[in-house]
């Protein structure tokens, strides 16, 4: 078999769990891998009899989706390397990798805590097949794991007892049936088009994708990141008085956090089409300051429930209208100070915020009021 490329054949042992339940442990050690393996090697040799010419390895680690959905899915380019510098024959061909004092193999084996909360938990396999093999097993492994892929009952016996859980379902999935449950996901809570950008950045990371946002935010994949459009300039076209569209803005942005946090999760950059961005906030310069007025203040734009959404850089006119300067959008909690930080440094102004108690909006759009000429 060595002799042959080995084409790699990504596929998970998906794990749910009852509500409120989580695994006493998100990896497992060298020894309990190996025997996790040799069970996994049974369950798929009764679903695929000729996977025994092709070479099992397991990740003894458990993540959620968004861990292993991540451009070049970087979890499975790992177990693949790490499997392939095992020779051929070692434990019949089936090879696990577990933790050692603590600590797997490599870094991007290491499952996140922050991720560690779901009831969907996933053990990366991947099966190297030799090049004339691979194909064929493919077919196979994508019509017989989500057909008949329940796992069997000595493996959910032994998942439980080590894991100290009880599970719902525990069954193997192709990497093309994970992709396929997190679209239906996605379009469940009506994210759709996060999902187009999303395998756009995963399948054809070399083909641009564009994407509107159910409140038609306009949103483009390219070159590994997301670029959104203005909220400002989406604001300026909503028609409506001022309550409804500061609502609509509002709306928005709480619309754009959602896909600034998923975004993040499978690890794809998120900034503004016209401006740019950083981890958790986007912003949109308009004008350099005028030295001639007055220095400039943060206007802090607030929604219920949301606090500050925008944050708008202004400087008194000489007209007594306000002199737009620039737009920020805090994305996260912890990004608002880092935002305000950057917009006074920029600016020349006092690093404090104007609270308006709402989404200040004028004809034009995103404003500042009349309080900021003081």
């Amino acid at each position: 078999m060595d002799a042959q490329p080995l084409i790699a054949l990504p596929a998970v042992l998906a794990l749910e769990l009852p509500p409120g339940q989580s695994p006493a442990t998100a990896t497992l050690s060298r020894d309990e891998a190996a025997a996790l393996a040799a069970l996994v090697a049974d369950d798929l040799h009764a679903l695929l009899p000729r996977i025994g010419e092709a070479r099992l390895a397991l990740a003894g680690a458990l993540f959620d989706p968004v861990e292993l959905l991540r451009p070049g899915f970087p979890v499975w380019a790992t177990l693949d390397e790490l499997a392939r510098r095992v020779p051929r024959g070692h434990l019949e061909n089936v090879v696990a990798f577990g933790s050692h004092d603590g600590h797997m193999p490599a870094q991007t084996l290491e499952p996140e805590s922050g991720h560690a909360g779901g009831a969907l938990r996933l053990l990366p396999l991947s099966v190297l097949a030799p090049e004339a093999l691979a194909d064929a097993l493919a077919q196979e492994m994508e019509v017989q794991l989500v057909g008949r892929g329940e796992a069997g009952a000595r493996t959910a016996d032994w998942l439980m007892r080590s894991l100290g859980v009880r599970l719902e379902h525990a069954r193997y999935l192709s990497r093309n049936d994970l992709l396929a449950l997190t679209c239906v996901q996605y379009e469940h809570v009506n994210l759709a088009p996060l999902w187009s950008l999303l395998e756009a950045a995963l399948l054809t990371p070399y083909q641009p994708e564009a994407a509107l946002t159910a409140r038609g935010l306009p949103l483009r994949y390219a070159d590994g990141r997301v670029y959104a459009g203005s909220p400002a300039a989406w604001l300026a076209a909503q028609p409506g008085d001022a309550a409804e569209r500061a609502h609509a803005f509002a709306g928005l942005v709480f619309e754009l956090r959602q896909y600034a946090a998923l975004l993040g999760a499978h690890r794809l950059p998120l900034e503004l089409a016209d401006g740019e961005g950083a981890e958790g906030w986007l912003l949109e310069t308009l004008a350099a300051p005028d030295p001639a007025l007055a220095p400039p203040l943060l206007v802090a734009h607030e929604a219920p429930g949301l606090g500050v959404v925008a944050i708008t850089a202004a400087q008194a006119g000489a007209s007594g209208q306000p002199r737009l300067l620039a737009h920020g959008y805090p994305l996260a909690a912890q990004a608002l100070g880092p935002l305000v930080a950057v917009l006074a440094a920029r600016f020349g102004s006092e690093p404090a915020l104007h609270a308006q108690g709402r989404v200040v909006v004028g004809g034009t759009g995103l404003t500042a009021p009349g309080a900021a000429r003081h």
